[in-house]
């Protein structure tokens, strides 16, 4: 069944759903994405994952600033949807888009909705420490993912999930479910369900300083920390006025200590941790400013000052 449809999304999450509507019978007119933003040391501009996806099968990129002005609306409107898809786009769709495709808007939205609503849902899945995660496909209304559930399927998180690994298997489920869906959907076989809201719960923006550790928190809040904020903005702390990078750790024992930041050298299992609010986090990887990433071993044996010093602010 060929549908006219456009697809709105940005980051890694939002290519692997476009993929597979690029794979399927569904007719992709234009793909709508955020501008091209400055990424990276060097600051330079860097294109939005779906654009280059995009831009490999020539398919029109629009990217807007907003989606609220009447003449973005008509530019929309000519493309003439019957169908918007929607995945990790960041921006809440006015009334006006709403109202335009035949088969409405849809979400693919990677949580259990209406469980971590927003903009960070899987850093807030492993933030939360809950042991499932999932992908709801929704019909989207005015608000922030409170749309009717047309489908979910749950997925299992691992204790060695990390925000880039977990939206990875995401993306991979939302993809096919979507697909799964969209027959029935657009065959009018599927009576959408509100969602509960006296169970819903929201993720806020995820920001750079979001990431910097406070020893005071306990081993376990911090070893959700280090995987929620992986691959960004990255789980850091402060050693000789320099920044420290923590890429990999885990709470391995718990026990309350005084000296609340100090490195300790670790006796079972063997290895090197940081005193926490409430118990001992192993450090892993880690990188320093202006270094390589390495593993805890070799870093100690590079700067052997660490074991005993104290992490964090001076």
């Amino acid at each position: 069944m060929k549908v006219r449809t456009v697809f709105m999304g940005t980051p890694q999450f939002a290519v692997t759903i476009l993929e597979s509507l690029l794979s399927s019978p569904y007719q992709v007119l234009a793909v709508y994405t955020q501008p091209d933003k400055p990424a990276g040391r060097g600051r330079q501009v860097a294109l939005p994952p779906v654009k280059r996806l995009a831009l490999e099968h020539g398919i029109l990129v629009i990217q807007a600033q907003t989606l609220k002005s009447s003449e973005e609306v008509e530019k929309l409107a000519s493309l003439q949807p019957e169908l918007i898809i929607v995945a990790a786009f960041a921006y809440i769709l006015p009334p006006a888009v709403l109202s335009l495709p035949k088969f409405a808007c849809l979400n693919v939205h990677p949580s259990l909705l209406p469980r971590h609503r927003g903009p960070s849902p899987v850093a807030n899945t492993i933030l939360c420490g809950d042991e499932l995660a999932g992908v709801t496909i929704m019909l989207m209304d005015g608000g922030m993912d409170t749309g009717p559930i047309l489908a979910q399927e749950k997925v299992g998180v691992s204790f060695m999930d990390t925000t880039g690994s977990l939206s990875s298997r995401l993306a991979d489920v939302g993809a096919k479910l979507l697909l799964d869906t969209l027959p029935d959907w657009l065959g009018g076989k599927i009576e959408p369900q509100a969602q509960d809201e006296s169970q819903a719960t929201y993720s806020k923006l995820t920001a750079s300083e979001d990431a910097e550790i406070d020893w005071h928190l306990s081993a376990v809040e911090l070893w959700r920390r280090v995987r929620a904020y992986n691959p960004w903005p990255g789980c850091y702390t402060w050693w000789q006025g320099k920044r420290l990078k923590i890429h990999e750790a885990t709470p391995v024992e718990d026990v309350v200590e005084e000296d609340i930041g100090e490195v300790i050298a670790l006796k079972d299992p063997p290895g090197v941790g940081v005193i926490t609010g409430r118990g001992i986090l192993g450090l892993g990887q880690v990188q320093l400013e202006g270094k390589r990433r390495m593993s805890m071993d070799d870093f100690v044996r590079g700067q052997r000052e660490f074991i005993g010093s104290i992490l964090g602010r001076l």
